[in-house]
């Protein structure tokens, strides 16, 4: 089989962090091997991803990537990145406060349901 891509891959083992969606939700995944094109992923279990967009945040490299899903295998995913990246976290305390309002958003939709089915 051809290797379509555009520059070569150095295989590694990162542990890496998906953001999936708009709602912040995230997945543990292994970065199996990386370019500065893409890379090819490992999920713990096979689910379904978005073709748009996901951001993947490799602590390791202490970077993080816009991506587009390839393809995907069970739960072996292949990923292009895109051009512009989201703005690395300044340190871990504002990744953390990051997630926290988000939940916290997640959180306060499901009081008002909630307290409007009452």
């Amino acid at each position: 089989m051809r290797d379509r891509r555009e520059s070569v891959r150095d295989k590694v083992m990162y542990g890496g962090v998906a953001e999936i969606g708009n709602f912040g939700t995230t997945r543990e995944c292994i970065v199996r091997n990386i370019s500065d094109s893409g890379a090819n992923i490992e999920f713990s279990k096979d689910f379904q991803l978005p073709r748009e967009q996901l951001s993947l945040r490799i602590a390791r490299k202490g970077r993080s990537f816009l991506a587009r899903v390839i393809w995907w295998r069970d739960n072996f995913v292949g990923v292009a990145f895109r051009a512009e990246s989201p703005a690395a976290p300044v340190s871990d305390i504002e990744e953390r406060l990051r997630k926290s309002e988000i939940k916290k958003r997640q959180l306060q939709r499901q009081i008002d349901q909630l307290l409007n089915e009452r």
